[in-house]
Formats: structure tokens, sequence, C-alpha cells
């Protein structure tokens, strides 16, 4: 039986108490987790490691954004069209306003998420970039011991568009191949017969990462995905979000367990 294990965001900015955007109760997902990979060392057969990969000047960060009193969105703004068109909010650099007007448009018309400001997060070169460290260790432990190597898929690095999905951004850039659909990844994940989802956060990067996975799949390969519920936290106030992501998987077919009685 191929193993597949499925690791979404765990940095440190998400899992570590000190980080910027901290998930309440990662720091304790995240060490289920490690203690699961160091348990099934010989039977995880590949791990997938997505990585929230941005800049600090980017369409979901407080810079991106001023008011007519040059004022920054707190962090947790909701922008909408209408704030984007009646100049509400206006982009901090004119020349990419048209742009930013473009983007609220095509997310309202696509309906996933609003354009949420959060905090500056995993920037790429930071500490909060970095894997929380219990992972982190069993990671390189599962690596040497296998003589395989962890397939980091990084995302988020265009500043023109939100990536929650590590298998194409939100509004995905045609100029930019990074957020369009990552056909590799999912290649690589239609071979196994049982894929172990986790990491954070439940209600954003995880749901939207496994939607994506299983509208490219088809129904029938839905049954591969096995949620490990005890490694993946929702955003505080975005409890419905990853509620809703379980009832819509597991009626797909996803099957729910925990990382301590999974394969015992």
């Amino acid at each position: 039986m191929n193993i597949q294990l499925l690791v979404i965001d765990p940095q440190k900015d998400f899992c570590d108490p000190s980080g910027s955007l901290f998930v309440q109760g990662a720091d304790q997902d995240m060490s289920r987790l490690a203690a699961m990979v160091n348990r099934l060392r010989t039977k995880i057969d590949g791990i997938h490691v997505t990585l929230d990969s941005h800049l600090e000047v980017d369409v979901a960060h407080p810079i991106f954004w001023t008011n007519s009193k040059g004022e920054h969105p707190t962090p947790f703004t909701i922008i909408s069209k209408d704030d984007v068109v009646n100049g509400t909010w206006t982009t901090t650099i004119p020349a990419v306003r048209q742009r930013a007007v473009d983007y609220v448009t095509q997310l309202e018309d696509n309906a996933r998420y609003p354009l949420c400001v959060w905090p500056p997060h995993c920037i790429i070169g930071s500490n909060g970039y970095a894997i929380t460290d219990s992972l982190a260790d069993a990671l390189k432990e599962w690596s040497l011991a296998r003589l395989r190597n962890v397939n980091y898929v990084t995302k988020g690095s265009n500043p023109f568009t939100e990536h929650y999905s590590a298998v194409q951004a939100d509004v995905p850039d045609p100029s930019d191949a990074s957020t369009m659909l990552n056909s590799p990844l999912l290649e690589m994940l239609a071979k196994a017969d049982v894929i172990l989802i986790s990491g954070e956060a439940l209600s954003h990067c995880v749901a939207n990462t496994i939607r994506d996975v299983a509208n490219n799949f088809g129904d029938e390969n839905i049954k591969k995905f096995v949620l490990l519920k005890d490694t993946s936290s929702n955003v505080t106030g975005f409890d419905n979000l990853g509620d809703d992501f379980i009832n819509e998987m597991t009626g797909r077919g996803m099957k729910v367990a925990t990382s301590v009685d999974y394969l015992i």
C-alpha cells in the first residue's frame, strides 16, 4: 500500500505561539504529527510539504492598501470589490490600482473568499518561514531513514493574488506558471493508495488545497483521502469554514482519523 502524507504550511508563523499568524492549537497539532511521522517512518512512502512563501508587499498585507487618510487597513479587514471601486481602499502604489480592481472583481466572480488582509506572515527568508522545529526534526529523520527527499511545494510568491491552495492561486495569473494548476503535485498524489492530510489552517489553506485536489482527481479518488483531524486547526473565528469543509468532503468520500489511531 502506497501511503503519501500531504502537510499544508507547517511553518513557524502559523504553528509557533510567537508566530505572526499563530493558529490556536497548531503547536500541539504539529507535535502530534511529528510523533506520527516517527511512528510510521517505515510505512509512509512519500511526504509533500507546502510552504506559504510571501513577499513584504502583497495584495493581502496592510502595506498594499491605503485610505483617504493615508492609513493602512488593520489585519483581518475584508476588502470588497465595492470598497476598491468607490475608493474606500485604494492601492498604496497608484500604478497597480486597476490590476487590484480586476483582482477583487475576479475574486467576487469565483465565489471562493473575499480579500482578507492578513498580518504579514511567512516572509521568504524570515524565521517565521521555517518549518516548526518538532516536525522539521521528524521530516529529517524520515528522509535519512528512507533515503528519500521530502517534496517541498512553494506557493504565494506572486504579490497580486492570494494562494491559499497549493494546487492553484485563487486567481491564477497567466503570465506566472507558479499560480497555475500544479499538475506535477496532482500526478504524484494520484499514484497513492492513501493520502494522509494535515496542516494549517484547516479553515483556509487545507480546505482549499484538498478541494482543488479533489476537483481535479474525480470522486472515486477522494476515497483515498484521510484527514488527520487532530493535526489541523482553524483560524480563530473561522471554525465554520473548517466544519463546512469536513462535512463537504466526508460527503464526497473522505475519511477522518487521528494521528494516534491511524495504522496502530
